[in-house]
């Protein structure tokens, strides 16, 4: 599908949050892909990733979840922080599919939210109060700090695994230096030993934001190809109108060097 076939139109939610909307111009109605940013704001990368994702069929809402930030020229040269809670993102999530459901070729009854980086938790944190038909994480949610309890963090990570009621797809790249191995299997046997759905990879010499190819330092080509044709035909799958989960599965696909160790993994750019 080339450009001039998507339909990108730019608007606001209810709340005052800015979002893209962008869907193929034919076919609908479509599944309702919700992208969360990283922590740079609703940046180039997170509006090609919409793209990509209504390339292959998905009516997709790109907000901008920090725009209560006072300086986002800032943020998004990553010179600050906006540190959303939880709470917070489920009523910012929740503008978005409501933005959506005006929208005439949104299925609101396949309903995805991706986290990316610092927002990867929250379509865990979502999914635990509200029905989704998928919660996708791509290096977040699992690093030690994200298993804490605060202001930030009202509810313990597990409890909110606990009512998740829909598959997990889970990208996690073997040279993060934020997520460890260890992180990921912690999450991995938390969601099994809650019973819960799920489809996680990790792929090997993929340092963290290797999706992000605006940034040289940190973009992997060929682990990036492989986590989005993962992520796109697990959507495919649980969005298809005939999906019925009727078996508990596990995936979990892990490649790693044999000398692994975690205090070798830097920040890249």
């Amino acid at each position: 599908m080339a450009e001039r076939d998507f339909h990108i139109h730019d608007t606001t939610c209810a709340n005052g949050m800015p979002a893209r909307i962008t869907k193929p111009k034919s076919g609908g109605p479509f599944p309702v892909v919700v992208i969360m940013h990283e922590r740079y704001g609703l940046v180039q990368h997170t509006l090609d990733l919409a793209q990509r994702c209504a390339r292959d069929g998905f009516l997709v809402v790109s907000p901008n979840f920090f725009f209560r930030h006072p300086d986002l020229k800032a943020l998004n040269a990553g010179e600050g922080r906006y540190d959303i809670t939880d709470p917070e993102s489920v009523e910012l999530i929740d503008a978005a599919f409501e933005l959506a459901s005006h929208d005439d070729d949104a299925d609101m009854t396949r309903m995805v939210v991706a986290g990316y980086c610092q927002t990867g938790r929250h379509p865990l944190v979502y999914a635990s109060q509200r029905k989704l038909t998928a919660a996708v994480v791509w290096y977040g949610a699992c690093s030690q700090r994200e298993w804490s309890v605060n202001k930030i963090y009202p509810k313990r990570l597990e409890e909110m695994i606990a009512a998740v009621d829909c598959p997990v797809f889970g990208a996690f790249g073997a040279a993060d230096h934020i997520i460890s191995i260890d992180d990921v299997c912690r999450f991995r046997t938390t969601l099994e030993v809650l019973k819960k759905s799920y489809e996680i990879h990790v792929y090997p010499d993929a340092p963290h934001g290797w999706l992000n190819d605006t940034m040289p330092g940190r973009y992997r080509a060929p682990q990036a190809d492989a986590g989005w044709s993962d992520q796109q035909a697990f959507l495919k799958k649980v969005t298809a109108p005939d999906f019925k989960q009727t078996h508990m599965t596990w995936e979990f696909d892990c490649a790693f060097a044999l000398d692994y160790d975690f205090t070798r993994n830097v920040r890249l750019e």
